[in-house]
């Protein structure tokens, strides 16, 4: 078994800060034909609002002052909003946006990292991905917030099966390919070097990772790739080409708390912290606990995950003190070998203080 990661079928998540961004791109062309898509997108973005308790205290956030903002971008493929089983939020990403350092950093967190979840109708010891599917929006982004100590002004979720329309909708992308492989599942090759994608390809590049060496973590780094590179094609002219279809894509496909003029806002102060995208991930190691493979990160990796994303949005660094932290501190008490490649048993014990 590969101990970087359990099987999983990652993917879109990375493309909604590229949506934001688009919008900019009209704004600025300005005359009547500006004006119409900007009425076109406010009517697509409008139809993409949903409300969520956990970033309330986003509304504290001025956008005109330019202060750092925090977004967690999530990827489900279950198929349309409003299903009954909403599913797994299989992609989870959490971006700062620092203005006046002129950069954004995108931190991907494993889909099976063992969090605390709670939720009204779930609460327990759980792969962070559940977090969504016992609790939506809201239970995704209380789990996030807890493993990392990092206040989350707003979220955004994209609907995989939109990938391919998103993509086709910014006149594809070019992508580095790091080795030539094949994926069976869904009958796509890629060879090594440079590469312009379509939305099919594209959707097959994010996912692939039973061929990648690098398991899981080598699919978080594409999935990074994609959004950084739809990002650059929205910003771009070409994308107007377009237009109508991207934002239809997006109505279709996309959810999020931020409203239309947060996204205007965002657009209009935000936009010179896509000239720099870094690119983290929370490391884990690969474990059972029971019979389940998880991704268990130490309390070093948790803390120094929590110090980047923190100073990003120019807050102070703080100890973390939470479920996993003390866990890791049970497990190390019994023994517990960190340098153990080879998925090792990681238990849980109940009521911790």
């Amino acid at each position: 078994m590969d101990n970087r990661g359990s099987r999983t079928a990652n993917r879109p998540s990375r493309f909604l800060k590229v949506l934001l961004l688009v919008l900019l791109t009209v704004l600025m062309l300005g005359g009547g034909y500006a004006l119409r898509l900007y009425s076109q997108a406010k009517v697509a973005i409008d139809k993409t609002y949903v409300t969520n308790k956990e970033t309330t205290k986003k509304k504290t956030v001025d956008l005109a002052e330019q202060k750092p903002i925090s977004l967690l971008l999530m990827g489900t493929d279950t198929g349309e909003f409003g299903r009954e089983d909403q599913g797994r939020s299989d992609t989870m990403i959490l971006v700062t946006i620092n203005p006046q350092g002129k950069r954004t950093t995108m931190i991907s967190i494993p889909r099976d990292t063992l969090a605390q979840i709670t939720t009204t109708e779930y609460t327990g010891a759980n792969k962070i991905n559940a977090a969504y599917a016992y609790g939506s929006s809201e239970g995704a982004v209380r789990a996030v917030k807890d493993l990392l100590n990092v206040p989350i002004n707003y979220f955004v979720i994209v609907n995989m099966a939109g990938l391919e329309q998103i993509v086709d909708g910014v006149g594809g992308i070019d992508v580095d390919v790091k080795f030539s492989w094949r994926d069976p599942y869904v009958n796509a090759s890629f060879t090594k070097g440079p590469a312009h994608l379509n939305g099919a390809q594209a959707l097959a590049y994010a996912r692939m990772r039973h061929a990648d060496p690098n398991g899981h973590y080598g699919r978080q780094e594409r999935q990074q790739e994609v959004i950084t590179e739809i990002v650059k094609n929205a910003l771009s002219a070409k994308s107007l080409t377009n237009y109508r279809s991207l934002m239809t894509s997006l109505a279709d496909n996309m959810r999020t708390d931020l409203t239309f003029d947060e996204m205007v806002k965002i657009a209009e102060n935000y936009r010179g912290a896509a000239a720099t995208i870094n690119k983290n991930t929370l490391q884990g190691l690969g474990v059972y606990i029971g019979d389940a493979s998880y991704q268990v990160a130490s309390t070093k990796d948790l803390q120094a995950t929590s110090d980047l994303a923190r100073t990003e949005l120019g807050l102070a660094t703080e100890t973390l003190d939470n479920y996993n932290t003390k866990q890791n501190a049970m497990n190390t008490q019994i023994g517990f070998n960190w340098d153990d490649q080879d998925n090792p048993a990681y238990h849980l014990y109940k009521n911790l203080q």
